[in-house]
């Protein structure tokens, strides 16, 4: 079989039209590298694949010319048969009332030909919400200053800021993904780089919030923490050892004297986590004992997660070790569900709105755990487009089909839950990738990458099932270039649209008008990756990125062009000035249900949180909030927001 065919067989398409409308042919040793990190797809012969049961849907299977009729089958819950029947026609009639859950679909046909199949029962569509229209106060948590927090930003920070957004009407706090990244790298503080996407990032813990933590057990943590709290960006390097040092000292006297009651907590997280937080721990412990070498050149009996390899790990001296890494995410979840409990508390439609991150680091957790479903080889990113002419290499590993099939789903299932569990709407970055994937062998450009199909329909189905039982509201980052027909689909499952205004803008650079917005969508001015308002009309973004050699995508002609048809759009809308609050109040006219608000856009900030293309040249992830958060209310205009924003209000 040529190298083609067995791309075909493994959902690759090695020829694809860029953005720039230049066919692009996958290199030959780049396919080979891509065919070889991938899973083979099972070819199933009765059915077209992984089989989807929508409720409200088509109650009929299709199936192939394959079996020899009659054909019996069982719907399994591991031992359990959910459902069983037999079919004489060349389809199954599903019974009525299937509960949703991911399941093995047994067929075996006249002759005793047997196939097995992953089944997901799903609800006709994701939870979407039950309010008309609202508003959200976007932040980037480790900004946020206070007069007690420890240099960052933290989960008793969030609750104050769910305070904060209650008292502007807001109905929720937006976040960066909240991921544990990896301890022993502090400066590798991009969140959309994880460890992990099932696990919290410990930096955001209030070390003095634990019951067991007194000061006397750090005597020199307040002073430190005072200096941390000075100047304008996060001092990771620093802030990190301090809680590092924290954590130790409160779970030291958690486990001399904690009572019975918060023990009993304690061990029943263990036990609701369990496998996962377990391995977690252990795979923790392990990196530290290995530290400066990633998984794969770990001795043999450590290279694969394995129940009894990790049950001994905890029977010897690292049993205290585990119990920590378990302790610190115990923590870390209370304090994230109080902030969660809070918002609920004050009757906010949404509450907290998690990011959720494309991928993870291949030398991370996940990849570790789910060695068969991600491709630590591949990485996902994007082909060359108008503005990179290049393609882009992300540098994260991503699920592929044939290692989710394997396993009906259950990987991806658990990461959406692991943030559908803290929040009341999520956002899947990139979300294209539940459709098809760009991936970049390691070792070649990004321009020399190749498309991979991800089964579409079980995914969509899986994040419908998890939605509905989170009572959880999902936005896709549908941006860029997108196939025909996907946001048809997304929206048809229940999946909401995100649109960026500063994208909404027809071939003449002219601003689309509030009713080009889509009901069932999260509406932003802008996000962490482009310039903020006060930015974009001074033009610091496009002087900040010509000094870093930088191609800014659009010189100052372009953008005096586009402040022009800002102000036409919004008189246009009866709007006459153009500040941020005229902005806001175009915004919350469009029918687009949320609407997210950047706290860095009313406290008018001038940069960016990141600029995509750089790593050291700008302080990206690292930047502050200029004010605390107990003077943000007296700082902006609350009159003005009020007003740009009661259409949608609370208050």
């Amino acid at each position: 079989m040529d190298l083609l065919a067995q791309a075909k067989t493994k959902g690759i398409q090695a020829e694809f039209v860029d953005a720039l409308g230049k066919l692009r042919v996958t290199a030959p040793d780049a396919l080979q590298s891509i065919l070889a990190a991938l899973p083979d797809k099972r070819a199933y012969r009765f059915v077209s694949g992984a089989v989807v049961v929508r409720n409200g849907g088509d109650a009929l299977l299709a199936l192939s010319e394959a079996p020899a009729l009659p054909l019996r089958w069982q719907i399994r819950d591991g031992a359990k048969i959910v459902s069983e029947g037999e079919t004489r026609a060349r389809s199954i009639a599903w019974p009525p009332g299937l509960a949703s859950g991911y399941f093995r679909l047994m067929l075996t046909d006249a002759k005793g030909v047997a196939e097995e199949v992953p089944l997901i029962v799903a609800p006709e569509r994701a939870f979407t919400g039950d309010f008309d229209r609202g508003w959200l106060l976007a932040v980037q948590l480790y900004s946020v200053r206070s007069a007690r927090n420890w240099g960052i930003g933290d989960f008793t920070d969030l609750a104050g800021l769910v305070r904060l957004a209650n008292e502007l009407g807001a109905d929720g706090v937006g976040l960066n993904p909240l991921h544990v990244l990896f301890d022993d790298k502090p400066s590798d503080c991009s969140p959309y780089s994880p460890n992990s996407r099932l696990f919290l990032n410990p930096l955001y813990i209030d070390v003095e919030a634990i019951p067991e933590f007194s000061a006397g057990l750090l005597p020199d943590a307040r002073a430190t923490a005072t200096a941390l709290r000075e100047g304008d960006r996060v001092r990771y390097r620093d802030v990190a050892p301090l809680k590092w040092r924290g954590l130790r000292a409160a779970y030291d006297a958690f486990t001399a004297k904690a009572t019975a009651a918060r023990r009993k907590e304690f061990d029943a997280f263990r036990a609701e986590r369990a496998p996962l937080l377990e391995r977690f721990a252990c795979f923790e412990v392990l990196r530290h004992r290995f530290a400066g070498r990633p998984w794969w050149e770990w001795p043999a009996e450590w290279q694969q997660p394995d129940e009894a390899t990790c049950a001994s790990l905890r029977a010897g001296p690292d049993k205290s070790e585990i119990e920590f890494v378990e302790f610190v995410q115990w923590t870390a979840e209370a304090q994230l569900h109080a902030a969660k409990e809070l918002a609920g508390q004050l009757g906010m439609k949404v509450g907290l709105y998690l990011d959720v991150a494309v991928g993870v680091q291949s030398d991370g957790f996940d990849a570790w755990n789910e060695q068969g479903a991600i491709s630590r080889h591949l990485a996902v990113g994007a082909p060359p487009d108008v503005l990179n002419t290049v393609g882009q290499d992300w540098g994260l590993a991503g699920f592929n089909a044939g290692g989710l099939e394997a396993q009906s789903f259950g990987p991806f299932a658990e990461m959406l839950s692991a943030s559908m569990r803290h929040s009341g709407a999520i956002r899947l970055d990139h979300v294209l990738g539940l459709k098809r994937l760009y991936l970049v062998p390691r070792g070649f450009k990004p321009d020399n990458g190749a498309y991979v199909q991800m089964p579409f329909d079980a995914l969509l189905a899986t994040v419908a099932r998890e939605s509905a039982r989170h009572r959880c509201i999902v936005i896709g980052e549908d941006l860029g270039t997108v196939p025909e027909g996907f946001r048809e689909t997304m929206q048809d499952w229940g999946i909401w649209s995100y649109l960026v205004m500063m994208f909404e803008r027809d071939d003449a650079g002219r601003f689309r008008n509030t009713d080009h917005y889509r009901p069932n969508a999260l509406v932003t001015l802008n996000t962490h990756d482009l310039s903020t308002y006060a930015g974009w009309r001074t033009f610091s973004d496009l002087k900040m990125k010509l000094s870093l050699g930088l191609d800014p995508g659009e010189n100052e002609g372009a953008r005096w062009h586009a402040l022009g048809m800002l102000d036409q759009i919004l008189r246009h809308n009866g709007i006459e000035a153009n500040d941020l609050y005229s902005v806001l109040r175009f915004l919350s006219r469009t029918p687009s249900r949320l609407l997210a608000v950047s706290l860095e856009d009313l406290l008018g900030v001038v940069d960016q949180p990141n600029i995509p293309g750089t790593i050291d040249e700008h302080p990206n992830w690292r930047q502050r909030l200029p004010v605390a958060l107990d003077k943000i209310a007296g700082t902006i205009d609350l009159a003005a927001l009020k007003k740009a924003t009661r259409e949608r209000s609370r208050a």
